[in-house]
């Protein structure tokens, strides 16, 4: 039986850490990569992966998501092929099944070694 994912997200492209992020961090955590979605932005950190996704017509109204890489059990990821234009990775966690669409141009190879080495570097 195939179960889908309970979260989708779609990263755009790579784009510089927001300045804001350290509001959300915790004391000797330090952000590494981020990446634009269509309302706002994933932050991938030393402890976890932060998904803010702004709502509502003004996007004033932001939900805040926190995986912490202790919860991923297995990843997989997908580059595109040719008449494919995006890429996936799939993470399975304690939470349940995570997919992420990566627009053309994201390095798939680049998110996959991050994750590797987040996930395997803190067990």
């Amino acid at each position: 039986m195939e179960v889908g994912p309970i979260l989708s997200w779609t990263f755009v492209s790579e784009c510089p850490i927001p300045s804001d992020v350290q509001g959300l961090m915790v004391q000797g955590e330090q952000a590494i990569a981020a990446y634009k979605t269509f309302r706002d932005s994933a932050i991938f950190t030393t402890k976890r992966l932060i998904v803010r996704d702004a709502q509502g017509i003004t996007g004033k109204k932001v939900e805040i998501y926190s995986l912490p890489y202790s919860a991923i059990n297995m990843w997989s990821s997908e580059n595109a092929g040719t008449l494919d234009f995006n890429a996936e990775m799939e993470l399975w966690t304690r939470a349940g099944h995570i997919k992420i669409n990566l627009k053309k141009g994201v390095d798939i190879r680049r998110l996959d070694q991050l994750i590797a080495h987040v996930v395997l570097g803190s067990r």
